[in-house]
């Protein structure tokens, strides 16, 4: 009862809120988007795979009939070729709001060069504008081309991956209902800190820089919100869902950051809450257990291990391969003929990309970001050219399962319907090749690490 009456003041308090405050503070728009939900039980699961830090440009160099450069522009005005690295590349590029604005430039996408590298070793020449080897990322391409990739996929947010992460979950990074603020960038921690946890398990001098309605970071909050999310809403509505992720106290669990749903305990040290002991599962491999088992939910969030996230340092080349091992534990089961699977990245990374995202607001949106979506309704062999972001997938699951909008992100996004065809006969599936298979996964006994996101 007390869930109930918590998401009624939610919806109260963001209805009078949308009524008294501006476009940016409610994440809405009056027109809305046409609504095509699927047919009656034809999708009755949903899985977010959700990778790191690639570009379109970077990361499917050549994919046919795709939007991909083969060179960038810099700041001089000098056309850049794009170069090859591998994934499991030795070098991180600065992927803040302020990398963004120096890339972006006013639209004319030609500030790459101005972000900042940070090399193990010799940078190479022109670091930023650089692409993935196709042989290293094999199974992404087989998915792109067997089902529908998109081409016009844009990060919401116009920054890092705290934010995004929240994004994936609530449609907002905002810290509360009715905020005319959004987290910006990741946590900064005390310098004496030995937590290096976020979210509501911080430590108490933690904060994040919040952007306002005129881009300015002129303010912080310590990174603990309270607002409504889509996990909300599934659980509300007696949907089940998960969120698989490796730790419980990364930038990259996105339930931590949300107080009702972690409840942490007096030393803010540990989250304790009902919702968080039941849905969060802090072992990411468990999504193939759950799919070998017959347990997967209605609606599953999944995040890598550091060394399969595809983040360009601290990776080992192998997000490719847990990719497909997901895929294909699903393709091989029963839930194939039911489920929607999207593998989308969380930012940009700071890598060069080519198209100038449309801006919404001072934080909305960010630079795009690969999307496959695979299903037995996915449309096969498409390149989708519609503007999508994080929030179609949010709008995708509440359509699918009849649920209310969360006024957020979702409220304006496309329903990602064009990446669908519900009358088509039924894709039959077929598996991915990859280097590693789930077995890999499973009996791997090194300690999972977080994405390294400094």
């Amino acid at each position: 009862m007390r869930t109930i009456a918590v998401l009624l003041t939610w919806g109260f308090l963001f209805g009078i809120g949308c009524l008294l405050l501006s476009f940016s503070a409610c994440g809405g728009s009056s027109q809305g988007t046409t609504v095509n939900n699927p047919p009656p039980a034809k999708i009755e699961h949903v899985i977010v795979i959700f990778q790191e830090n690639r570009t379109p440009d970077n990361l499917f160099h050549g994919l046919p009939n795709a939007d991909i450069a083969n060179s960038g522009v810099n700041s001089h005005g000098q056309t850049i070729p794009l170069a090859p690295i591998p994934l499991a590349g030795g070098y991180d590029l600065v992927h803040a709001h302020l990398a963004f604005e120096w890339m972006y430039d006013g639209g004319k996408m030609d500030g790459a060069d101005k972000i900042g590298v940070s090399c193990q070793t010799n940078c190479p020449p022109n670091p930023q504008f650089m692409y993935v080897n196709p042989s290293d990322v094999s199974p992404y391409f087989q998915l792109a081309q067997r089902y529908t990739f998109a081409d016009r996929m844009f990060q919401t947010n116009q920054g890092p991956s705290f934010p995004a992460h929240q994004f994936i979950l609530a449609g907002t990074s905002a810290p509360s209902v009715g905020s005319t603020l959004f987290a910006a960038e990741n946590p900064t921690y005390p310098k004496d800190n030995t937590n290096p946890n976020g979210g509501c398990i911080a430590a108490p001098q933690t904060v994040v820089l919040l952007i306002d309605s005129s881009g300015k970071e002129s303010s912080s909050s310590y990174p603990c919100y309270e607002h409504p999310t889509l996990s909300d809403l599934l659980s509300s509505n007696n949907i089940s869902w998960r969120y698989y992720t490796p730790s419980a106290g990364s930038i990259f669990t996105a339930p931590n950051a949300i107080q009702h749903i972690c409840v942490p305990d007096s030393t803010h040290s540990q989250c304790t809450g009902a919702i968080w002991t039941n849905n969060v599962i802090l072992k990411q491999t468990q999504v193939l257990t759950d799919i070998a088992n017959g347990q997967l939910p209605a609606v599953s969030w999944v995040i890598p291990s550091g060394l399969s996230s595809d983040h360009p340092r601290g990776n080992d080349g192998s997000g490719p391969s847990w990719v497909a091992s997901i895929v294909n534990a699903v393709g091989n089961s029963s839930y194939w003929s039911n489920t929607a699977i999207f593998i989308t990245w969380d930012d940009w990374g700071g890598w060069y990309d080519h198209v100038a995202p449309p801006i919404i607001n001072s934080y909305e949106y960010g630079f795009r970001v690969p999307l496959i979506v695979v299903s037995p309704y996915a449309k096969p062999t498409y390149v989708s050219h519609v503007t999508h972001d994080f929030g179609s997938i949010l709008k995708f699951i509440e359509n699918n399962f009849g649920l209310p909008s969360l006024g957020y992100a979702d409220a304006i996004a496309d329903d990602l319907s064009d990446c669908f065809d519900f009358t088509q006969t039924p894709l039959v599936f077929q598996p991915v090749s990859a280097k590693y298979d789930a077995n890999y996964f499973l009996h791997d006994r090194r300690p999972p690490t977080d994405p390294d996101d400094d």
